[in-house]
């Protein structure tokens, strides 16, 4: 396979216009950013491009606006965090990427950035469309992409415009995943175990059984695991269940037993009647019809932290149990205590990835530490299943 073309510190880049592709996907509510983690990540290689005196045009989206212009999905809040924490002149550019947009970037000067608005807003840009991809390309001399949550799309910035580019390399961030992730599928460290979660199989079968072939344990918790339960004749009473799974679990253990991967779900969990009630411990063999399973139970949690005090490599992605209501979210936490714990103190390399697993962790008060935290959603399990992502693939 073609070795990633990454983007070489050692590279002078002064008076140089690059376009740099980030994620700055975050949240927002009354237009306040409630969580800036996405900015914070970029903001290190930001600071040096701006130390080596490059003209910075960032292009970045946020929410799925779908080629218009949606004023709840303008990137104003971001660009206005930018301002206060670079040490330099940022400008917002709201016009239209037309024929002309070239020249309106002419003023731009070194060490300086400006922020495209919303690259959503174009629709141009969601088609992979030649001459859209065209004009973004014309606005510089380098393009990095160093936003791996993006690279499982085929939208312009992400993807032809490589095609009309001198130059193009993938950014440290988006190294910093790939390295992390190959941590676990490539140059792993066993005993590997992977922790999936989560509500549906059906949206993560390609990364479990990808995953089979190269780890030693599975263990499956969250809703997941209710189609488990059923698959060995358990009763799940109002547990949230998927249709026509049992043919596919029972080839997830064929494959298990010719790759010597152990599969594991639980053996208790926390029932309630409701998702906003209290919630009860019961074993399996003890649910009753109006039961809903909201998480995993005590005997499952040692059970999961014995195998994690074992192993040398963690892939965990997906909560446990129902984390918004707080009487649902032991399991995840505890799954996290024992990761961060044996990050700590025994050196496991550890891999986190999905956006309600960092939702779940960013409710814990007490610090966790992990080898690597993913803010990516689709491309972290693309990748993961083993495909070869369309904005990897043009950088190689």
């Amino acid at each position: 396979m073609d070795k990633i073309n990454f983007f070489p510190d050692s590279l002078n880049v002064q008076n140089q216009k690059i376009i740099l592709r980030l994620d700055l996907n975050v949240p927002l509510k009354n237009k306040i950013i409630t969580d800036d983690t996405r900015i914070t990540l970029c903001l290190p290689f930001l600071k040096k491009l701006i130390s080596k005196k490059a003209k910075i045009i960032i292009i970045s989206h946020l929410g799925r606006p779908r080629g218009i212009r949606e004023p709840s999905m303008s990137l104003v809040p971001i660009y206005k965090y930018l301002k206060e924490k670079l040490q330099t002149n940022v400008y917002f550019f709201m016009g239209n990427l037309d024929n002309d947009a070239k020249d309106k970037f002419s003023h731009l000067r070194e060490g300086e950035v400006i922020l495209i608005e919303n690259i959503r807003f174009f629709k141009g840009e969601i088609d992979n469309d030649e001459n859209f991809s065209k004009k973004l390309a014309s606005l510089g001399d380098i393009y990095i992409n160093d936003a791996f949550s993006c690279a499982h799309r085929k939208h312009s910035s992400i993807h032809k415009i490589t095609k009309f580019v001198k130059k193009s390399f993938a950014g440290p961030l988006l190294k910093k995943e790939i390295d992390a992730i190959n941590l676990v599928i490539k140059n792993k460290k066993e005993p590997v175990t992977c922790i999936i979660g989560g509500s549906k199989i059906s949206t993560k079968i390609n990364v479990i059984t990808n995953l089979i072939e190269r780890i030693n344990n599975l263990i499956i918790v969250g809703a997941m695991a209710n189609n488990f339960f059923v698959y060995k004749n358990f009763n799940v009473g109002n547990s949230l269940v998927e249709n026509d799974t049992k043919q596919i679990i029972k080839n997830i253990y064929d494959k298990a037993d010719r790759n010597n991967c152990k599969i594991i779900i639980p053996e208790d969990c926390v029932v309630g009647t409701s998702f906003e009630g209290k919630g009860s411990n019961k074993s399996l063999d003890k649910i009753k019809k109006n039961d809903i399973i909201l998480d995993i139970g005590p005997n499952t949690i040692n059970k999961v932290k014995q195998i994690i005090d074992i192993s040398n490599t963690v892939l965990w992605n997906g909560p446990a149990g129902y984390f918004e209501n707080k009487n649902f979210i032991n399991g995840t936490m505890s799954i996290a205590q024992a990761i961060s714990k044996n990050t700590i103190e025994k050196t496991l390399i550890s891999v986190l990835g999905g956006g309600d697993t960092l939702a779940a962790l960013n409710k814990c008060k007490n610090e966790l530490s992990f080898s690597h935290l993913s803010t990516a959603g689709g491309a972290f399990l693309e990748y993961l299943e083993g495909k070869d992502l369309p904005g990897i693939s043009v950088l190689k």
